[in-house]
Protein backbone atom coordinates (compact mmCIF):
# COMPACT_ATOMS: atom_id res chain seq x y z
CA UNK A 1 0.00 0.00 0.00
CA UNK A 2 3.02 2.45 0.51
CA UNK A 3 4.26 2.19 -2.90
CA UNK A 4 0.62 3.17 -4.00
CA UNK A 5 0.56 7.13 -4.93
CA UNK A 6 -1.88 9.20 -5.91
CA UNK A 7 -1.90 11.87 -8.46
CA UNK A 8 -1.65 12.61 -12.45
CA UNK A 9 2.41 12.88 -12.37
CA UNK A 10 2.21 9.76 -10.27
CA UNK A 11 0.44 7.39 -12.50
CA UNK A 12 0.47 9.57 -16.28
CA UNK A 13 1.68 5.99 -17.92
CA UNK A 14 -1.98 4.26 -16.59
CA UNK A 15 -3.99 7.63 -17.03
CA UNK A 16 -2.43 7.93 -20.52
CA UNK A 17 -3.30 4.34 -21.36
CA UNK A 18 -6.66 4.97 -20.37
CA UNK A 19 -7.43 8.24 -22.42
CA UNK A 20 -6.25 6.16 -25.68
CA UNK A 21 -8.72 3.80 -24.79
CA UNK A 22 -11.30 5.82 -24.27
CA UNK A 23 -10.29 7.60 -27.41
CA UNK A 24 -11.38 4.47 -29.09
CA UNK A 25 -14.70 4.14 -26.83
CA UNK A 26 -16.02 7.46 -28.49
CA UNK A 27 -15.09 6.66 -31.93
CA UNK A 28 -17.19 3.59 -31.46
CA UNK A 29 -20.31 6.36 -31.30
CA UNK A 30 -18.65 8.48 -34.21
CA UNK A 31 -19.73 5.54 -36.33
CA UNK A 32 -23.14 6.05 -36.27
CA UNK A 33 -22.93 10.13 -35.62
CA UNK A 34 -23.26 11.32 -39.19
CA UNK A 35 -24.64 9.06 -41.27
CA UNK A 36 -27.08 6.55 -39.35
CA UNK A 37 -30.22 9.02 -39.69
CA UNK A 38 -29.66 8.60 -43.12
CA UNK A 39 -29.61 5.14 -44.00
CA UNK A 40 -32.93 4.87 -42.14
CA UNK A 41 -34.44 7.03 -44.57
CA UNK A 42 -32.55 6.04 -48.11
CA UNK A 43 -31.76 2.32 -47.05
CA UNK A 44 -35.01 1.04 -44.76
CA UNK A 45 -37.59 3.66 -46.59
CA UNK A 46 -38.04 4.89 -42.74
CA UNK A 47 -40.17 8.02 -42.99
CA UNK A 48 -41.14 8.67 -39.39
CA UNK A 49 -38.90 10.50 -36.95
CA UNK A 50 -39.81 8.77 -33.80
CA UNK A 51 -39.06 5.68 -36.04
CA UNK A 52 -35.67 6.89 -36.94
CA UNK A 53 -34.55 7.97 -33.43
CA UNK A 54 -35.56 4.29 -31.98
CA UNK A 55 -31.68 3.73 -32.42
CA UNK A 56 -31.19 6.31 -29.96
CA UNK A 57 -33.47 5.51 -27.65
CA UNK A 58 -33.08 2.02 -27.37
CA UNK A 59 -29.15 3.36 -27.21
CA UNK A 60 -29.52 5.72 -24.17
CA UNK A 61 -32.18 3.45 -21.96
CA UNK A 62 -29.18 0.95 -22.59
CA UNK A 63 -26.17 2.66 -22.04
CA UNK A 64 -28.06 4.41 -18.74
CA UNK A 65 -28.85 1.03 -17.23
CA UNK A 66 -25.58 -0.05 -17.99
CA UNK A 67 -24.01 3.07 -15.97
CA UNK A 68 -25.91 1.92 -13.22
CA UNK A 69 -24.88 -1.70 -12.96
CA UNK A 70 -21.03 -0.44 -13.35
CA UNK A 71 -20.83 1.78 -10.75
CA UNK A 72 -22.51 -0.99 -8.58
CA UNK A 73 -20.16 -3.95 -9.36
CA UNK A 74 -17.29 -1.73 -9.71
CA UNK A 75 -15.85 -2.93 -6.38
CA UNK A 76 -17.09 -6.51 -6.80
CA UNK A 77 -15.90 -7.45 -10.02
CA UNK A 78 -13.26 -4.66 -10.81
CA UNK A 79 -13.08 -1.91 -12.86
CA UNK A 80 -10.44 -3.35 -15.38
CA UNK A 81 -12.51 -6.92 -15.60
CA UNK A 82 -15.97 -4.35 -16.44
CA UNK A 83 -13.82 -2.68 -18.78
CA UNK A 84 -12.50 -6.06 -20.82
CA UNK A 85 -15.82 -7.44 -20.99
CA UNK A 86 -17.89 -3.75 -22.60
CA UNK A 87 -15.41 -4.62 -25.17
CA UNK A 88 -16.47 -8.06 -26.03
CA UNK A 89 -20.17 -6.11 -26.59
CA UNK A 90 -18.50 -3.77 -28.93
CA UNK A 91 -16.95 -5.94 -31.33
CA UNK A 92 -20.13 -6.98 -33.18
CA UNK A 93 -21.33 -3.44 -33.60
CA UNK A 94 -19.71 -2.79 -36.89
CA UNK A 95 -20.44 -6.14 -38.57
CA UNK A 96 -24.34 -5.69 -37.76
CA UNK A 97 -24.38 -1.97 -38.80
CA UNK A 98 -22.70 -2.68 -42.08
CA UNK A 99 -24.48 -5.83 -43.05
CA UNK A 100 -27.96 -5.55 -41.26
CA UNK A 101 -31.05 -6.13 -43.76
CA UNK A 102 -33.40 -4.36 -41.44
CA UNK A 103 -33.94 -1.61 -39.16
CA UNK A 104 -34.37 -4.42 -36.08
CA UNK A 105 -30.53 -5.10 -36.26
CA UNK A 106 -29.74 -1.59 -36.65
CA UNK A 107 -31.76 -1.47 -33.05
CA UNK A 108 -29.89 -5.19 -32.12
CA UNK A 109 -26.45 -3.26 -32.79
CA UNK A 110 -27.51 -0.18 -30.57
CA UNK A 111 -28.30 -2.38 -27.62
CA UNK A 112 -24.76 -4.13 -28.05
CA UNK A 113 -23.24 -0.36 -28.20
CA UNK A 114 -24.77 0.78 -25.55
CA UNK A 115 -23.77 -1.68 -22.96
CA UNK A 116 -20.22 -1.65 -24.65
CA UNK A 117 -20.70 2.38 -23.97
CA UNK A 118 -21.93 1.63 -20.47
CA UNK A 119 -19.14 -0.50 -19.23
CA UNK A 120 -15.95 1.07 -21.58
CA UNK A 121 -16.84 4.82 -20.43
CA UNK A 122 -17.98 4.27 -17.26
CA UNK A 123 -15.10 2.49 -16.07
CA UNK A 124 -12.62 4.63 -17.43
CA UNK A 125 -14.12 7.42 -15.67
CA UNK A 126 -13.70 5.62 -12.46
CA UNK A 127 -10.33 4.73 -13.25
CA UNK A 128 -8.99 8.06 -13.75
CA UNK A 129 -10.37 9.73 -10.85
CA UNK A 130 -9.37 6.71 -8.99
CA UNK A 131 -5.37 7.39 -10.20
CA UNK A 132 -5.31 11.16 -9.27
CA UNK A 133 -6.98 11.69 -6.14
CA UNK A 134 -8.90 14.97 -4.78
CA UNK A 135 -6.75 17.53 -6.10
CA UNK A 136 -6.99 17.65 -10.22
CA UNK A 137 -10.46 15.73 -10.56
CA UNK A 138 -11.70 18.37 -12.92
CA UNK A 139 -8.64 18.47 -15.32
CA UNK A 140 -8.72 14.46 -15.42
CA UNK A 141 -12.34 14.32 -16.65
CA UNK A 142 -11.39 17.16 -18.52
CA UNK A 143 -9.01 14.79 -19.87
CA UNK A 144 -10.88 12.13 -20.41
CA UNK A 145 -14.10 13.25 -21.92
CA UNK A 146 -11.90 15.50 -24.56
CA UNK A 147 -10.36 12.03 -25.64
CA UNK A 148 -13.84 10.12 -25.94
CA UNK A 149 -15.81 13.10 -27.79
CA UNK A 150 -12.78 14.44 -29.80
CA UNK A 151 -12.65 10.76 -31.05
CA UNK A 152 -16.80 10.64 -31.60
CA UNK A 153 -15.71 13.63 -33.81
CA UNK A 154 -12.88 12.45 -35.61
CA UNK A 155 -14.76 9.09 -37.11
CA UNK A 156 -17.93 11.21 -37.30
CA UNK A 157 -15.99 13.07 -39.96
CA UNK A 158 -14.23 10.13 -41.57
CA UNK A 159 -17.40 8.14 -41.56
CA UNK A 160 -19.34 10.75 -43.63
CA UNK A 161 -16.80 11.30 -45.79
CA UNK A 162 -16.21 7.88 -46.91
CA UNK A 163 -20.41 7.62 -47.04
CA UNK A 164 -19.82 10.52 -49.67
CA UNK A 165 -17.08 9.31 -51.75
CA UNK A 166 -18.32 5.27 -51.13
CA UNK A 167 -21.51 4.65 -50.38
CA UNK A 168 -23.20 4.77 -47.02
CA UNK A 169 -22.79 1.05 -46.56
CA UNK A 170 -20.21 -0.98 -45.88
CA UNK A 171 -17.00 1.29 -45.58
CA UNK A 172 -17.47 3.94 -43.21
CA UNK A 173 -18.14 0.84 -40.62
CA UNK A 174 -14.45 -0.60 -41.53
CA UNK A 175 -13.02 1.73 -39.11
CA UNK A 176 -15.06 0.40 -36.41
CA UNK A 177 -14.00 -3.20 -36.80
CA UNK A 178 -10.24 -1.61 -35.98
CA UNK A 179 -11.73 0.56 -32.91
CA UNK A 180 -13.43 -2.47 -30.98
CA UNK A 181 -10.52 -4.66 -31.67
CA UNK A 182 -7.65 -2.04 -30.06
CA UNK A 183 -10.15 -1.22 -27.56
CA UNK A 184 -10.19 -5.40 -26.46
CA UNK A 185 -7.20 -5.87 -26.77
CA UNK A 186 -5.67 -2.90 -25.14
CA UNK A 187 -7.57 -3.11 -22.58
CA UNK A 188 -6.78 -6.82 -21.55
CA UNK A 189 -3.36 -6.70 -21.79
CA UNK A 190 -2.31 -2.92 -20.62
CA UNK A 191 -5.00 -1.89 -18.56
CA UNK A 192 -4.40 -2.21 -15.08
CA UNK A 193 -6.83 -2.39 -11.80
CA UNK A 194 -7.45 0.18 -9.56
CA UNK A 195 -8.53 -1.11 -6.66
CA UNK A 196 -5.38 -0.01 -4.43
CA UNK A 197 -5.58 3.72 -5.19
CA UNK A 198 -9.26 3.40 -3.68
CA UNK A 199 -8.09 1.84 -0.99
CA UNK A 200 -5.16 4.50 -0.32
CA UNK A 201 -7.85 7.38 -0.69
CA UNK A 202 -10.22 5.99 1.39
CA UNK A 203 -7.98 5.78 4.24
CA UNK A 204 -7.70 9.74 3.89
CA UNK A 205 -10.96 10.38 3.11
CA UNK A 206 -12.76 12.98 5.12
CA UNK A 207 -16.23 12.79 3.31
CA UNK A 208 -18.98 10.81 5.02
CA UNK A 209 -20.84 7.60 3.34
CA UNK A 210 -23.99 8.30 1.72
CA UNK A 211 -26.70 6.62 4.12
CA UNK A 212 -28.78 5.85 0.27
CA UNK A 213 -26.55 6.14 -2.63
CA UNK A 214 -29.22 5.99 -4.94
CA UNK A 215 -31.65 8.63 -3.12
CA UNK A 216 -29.19 11.17 -2.70
CA UNK A 217 -27.49 11.04 -5.69
CA UNK A 218 -30.67 11.58 -7.83
CA UNK A 219 -31.94 13.96 -5.55
CA UNK A 220 -31.87 13.81 -1.84
CA UNK A 221 -28.20 15.60 -1.66
CA UNK A 222 -28.40 19.43 -2.81
CA UNK A 223 -24.81 19.16 -4.73
CA UNK A 224 -25.54 15.76 -6.40
CA UNK A 225 -29.35 16.06 -6.93
CA UNK A 226 -28.78 19.22 -8.97
CA UNK A 227 -26.02 18.01 -10.35
CA UNK A 228 -27.79 14.75 -11.82
CA UNK A 229 -30.59 16.50 -12.92
CA UNK A 230 -28.93 18.76 -15.33
CA UNK A 231 -26.72 16.23 -16.46
CA UNK A 232 -30.02 14.13 -17.47
CA UNK A 233 -31.73 18.13 -18.84
CA UNK A 234 -28.18 18.49 -20.66
CA UNK A 235 -28.46 15.38 -22.58
CA UNK A 236 -31.97 15.82 -23.99
CA UNK A 237 -29.63 18.44 -26.44
CA UNK A 238 -27.29 15.49 -27.31
CA UNK A 239 -30.14 13.04 -28.43
CA UNK A 240 -31.75 15.69 -30.46
CA UNK A 241 -29.01 16.34 -32.34
CA UNK A 242 -27.40 13.10 -32.69
CA UNK A 243 -30.72 12.00 -34.08
CA UNK A 244 -32.32 15.29 -36.05
CA UNK A 245 -28.85 17.44 -36.76
CA UNK A 246 -28.35 14.93 -39.84
CA UNK A 247 -32.42 15.11 -41.20
CA UNK A 248 -32.18 18.74 -40.94
CA UNK A 249 -29.41 19.12 -42.75
CA UNK A 250 -30.07 16.79 -45.34
CA UNK A 251 -33.59 18.52 -45.90
CA UNK A 252 -31.42 21.95 -46.45
CA UNK A 253 -29.85 20.11 -49.28
CA UNK A 254 -26.38 19.92 -47.24
CA UNK A 255 -24.03 17.13 -48.85
CA UNK A 256 -22.71 13.92 -46.59
CA UNK A 257 -19.75 15.65 -46.82
CA UNK A 258 -20.64 18.91 -45.74
CA UNK A 259 -23.30 16.96 -43.13
CA UNK A 260 -20.13 15.19 -42.02
CA UNK A 261 -18.40 18.47 -41.11
CA UNK A 262 -20.52 20.17 -39.15
CA UNK A 263 -22.37 17.14 -37.20
CA UNK A 264 -17.88 17.00 -36.76
CA UNK A 265 -18.17 20.30 -35.25
CA UNK A 266 -20.11 20.01 -32.17
CA UNK A 267 -18.42 16.93 -30.60
CA UNK A 268 -14.63 18.59 -31.63
CA UNK A 269 -15.32 21.63 -29.83
CA UNK A 270 -16.87 19.98 -27.30
CA UNK A 271 -13.88 17.30 -27.03
CA UNK A 272 -11.22 19.89 -27.28
CA UNK A 273 -12.80 22.61 -25.16
CA UNK A 274 -12.63 20.22 -22.27
CA UNK A 275 -8.44 20.40 -21.75
CA UNK A 276 -9.49 23.99 -20.76
CA UNK A 277 -12.98 23.42 -19.36
CA UNK A 278 -11.58 20.56 -17.02
CA UNK A 279 -8.62 22.16 -15.21
CA UNK A 280 -11.04 25.53 -15.09
CA UNK A 281 -13.42 23.62 -13.19
CA UNK A 282 -10.64 22.74 -10.62
CA UNK A 283 -10.19 26.43 -9.62
CA UNK A 284 -13.45 28.57 -10.66
CA UNK A 285 -17.15 28.03 -9.11
CA UNK A 286 -18.74 24.62 -10.40
CA UNK A 287 -22.17 26.29 -9.71
CA UNK A 288 -21.14 29.25 -12.49
CA UNK A 289 -19.57 26.91 -14.93
CA UNK A 290 -22.79 24.93 -15.37
CA UNK A 291 -25.21 27.73 -15.64
CA UNK A 292 -23.35 29.40 -18.36
CA UNK A 293 -22.52 26.67 -19.81
CA UNK A 294 -26.12 25.27 -20.19
CA UNK A 295 -27.06 29.25 -21.00
CA UNK A 296 -24.71 28.68 -24.35
CA UNK A 297 -26.28 25.44 -25.65
CA UNK A 298 -29.66 26.97 -24.85
CA UNK A 299 -28.97 30.13 -26.76
CA UNK A 300 -27.66 27.85 -29.81
CA UNK A 301 -30.64 25.77 -30.15
CA UNK A 302 -33.10 28.61 -30.20
CA UNK A 303 -30.95 30.13 -32.96
CA UNK A 304 -30.67 26.87 -34.67
CA UNK A 305 -33.75 27.19 -36.42
CA UNK A 306 -33.03 30.46 -38.35
CA UNK A 307 -29.86 28.78 -39.47
CA UNK A 308 -29.79 28.80 -43.34
CA UNK A 309 -25.97 28.30 -44.47
CA UNK A 310 -22.38 26.55 -43.49
CA UNK A 311 -21.17 29.30 -41.80
CA UNK A 312 -24.18 29.30 -39.49
CA UNK A 313 -24.85 26.23 -38.62
CA UNK A 314 -20.85 25.43 -38.10
CA UNK A 315 -20.51 28.66 -35.42
CA UNK A 316 -24.12 27.39 -33.82
CA UNK A 317 -21.81 24.10 -33.03
CA UNK A 318 -19.19 25.78 -31.66
CA UNK A 319 -21.20 27.98 -29.18
CA UNK A 320 -23.17 24.26 -28.82
CA UNK A 321 -20.01 22.65 -27.92
CA UNK A 322 -17.91 24.99 -25.67
CA UNK A 323 -21.24 25.25 -23.87
CA UNK A 324 -21.19 21.09 -23.48
CA UNK A 325 -17.69 20.91 -22.97
CA UNK A 326 -17.98 23.14 -19.97
CA UNK A 327 -20.53 21.12 -17.96
CA UNK A 328 -19.62 17.84 -18.90
CA UNK A 329 -16.26 17.30 -16.69
CA UNK A 330 -17.82 19.79 -14.28
CA UNK A 331 -20.76 17.13 -13.67
CA UNK A 332 -18.37 14.59 -12.98
CA UNK A 333 -16.38 16.16 -10.91
CA UNK A 334 -18.97 17.78 -8.83
CA UNK A 335 -20.13 14.34 -8.39
CA UNK A 336 -16.37 12.68 -7.30
CA UNK A 337 -15.85 15.44 -4.56
CA UNK A 338 -19.02 15.29 -2.71
CA UNK A 339 -18.81 11.39 -2.28
CA UNK A 340 -16.38 9.04 -0.45
CA UNK A 341 -13.85 7.25 -2.80
CA UNK A 342 -16.01 3.68 -1.67
CA UNK A 343 -19.34 5.33 -2.51
CA UNK A 344 -17.90 7.16 -5.86
CA UNK A 345 -18.15 4.05 -8.21
CA UNK A 346 -22.23 3.80 -7.38
CA UNK A 347 -22.71 7.29 -7.48
CA UNK A 348 -21.17 8.23 -10.29
CA UNK A 349 -23.17 5.00 -12.20
CA UNK A 350 -26.25 6.54 -10.77
CA UNK A 351 -25.53 10.30 -11.80
CA UNK A 352 -24.52 8.79 -15.87
CA UNK A 353 -27.79 6.50 -15.30
CA UNK A 354 -29.79 9.66 -15.06
CA UNK A 355 -27.86 12.07 -17.21
CA UNK A 356 -27.78 9.01 -19.87
CA UNK A 357 -31.70 8.61 -19.85
CA UNK A 358 -31.71 12.13 -21.25
CA UNK A 359 -30.45 10.79 -24.53
CA UNK A 360 -33.63 8.50 -24.95
CA UNK A 361 -36.09 11.44 -23.29
CA UNK A 362 -34.76 13.41 -25.72
CA UNK A 363 -35.23 11.08 -29.54
CA UNK A 364 -38.87 10.56 -27.87
CA UNK A 365 -39.21 13.68 -27.26
CA UNK A 366 -37.81 15.31 -30.25
CA UNK A 367 -38.93 12.40 -32.46
CA UNK A 368 -42.80 13.28 -31.48
CA UNK A 369 -42.80 16.82 -31.78
CA UNK A 370 -40.82 16.53 -35.42
CA UNK A 371 -43.64 14.63 -36.30
CA UNK A 372 -46.91 16.48 -35.24
CA UNK A 373 -45.02 19.75 -36.06
CA UNK A 374 -41.92 19.93 -37.54
CA UNK A 375 -37.83 19.55 -36.67
CA UNK A 376 -37.61 23.22 -36.23
CA UNK A 377 -40.39 23.08 -33.27
CA UNK A 378 -38.54 20.10 -32.22
CA UNK A 379 -35.29 22.09 -31.71
CA UNK A 380 -36.78 25.59 -29.90
CA UNK A 381 -38.29 22.82 -27.22
CA UNK A 382 -35.52 21.29 -25.86
CA UNK A 383 -33.48 25.00 -26.28
CA UNK A 384 -36.35 26.08 -23.73
CA UNK A 385 -36.22 23.46 -21.67
CA UNK A 386 -32.48 24.42 -21.03
CA UNK A 387 -33.20 27.73 -20.00
CA UNK A 388 -35.73 26.72 -17.79
CA UNK A 389 -33.73 24.21 -16.24
CA UNK A 390 -31.43 27.57 -15.26
CA UNK A 391 -34.67 29.70 -13.99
Amino acid sequence: MDTIKLGLKENWKQFTLLVVINAFVGGMVGLERSILPQIAEAEFHIAAKTAILSFIIVFGIVKAITNYFTGSLANKVGRKNLLVIGWLFGIPVPFILMFASNWNWIIAANILLGINQGLTWSSTVVMKIDLVGEKQRGFAMGLNEFAGYLSVAIVAFITGWVAAEYGLRPYPFYIGIALSLLGFFGSWLFIKDTKHHVAKESTSSNMPLLKNIFWDTTWKNKNLGSVTQAGLINNLNDGMVWGIFPILLAQKDFSLGQIGIITATYPAVWGLGQLITGKMSDYFCKKDMLFVGMFLQGLALLIMPWATSMIHFVSLSVVLGWGTAMVYPTFLATVAENTNPLDRPKSLGIFRLWRDLGYAVGAILTGLIADAININASIIVIGLLLFFLLS
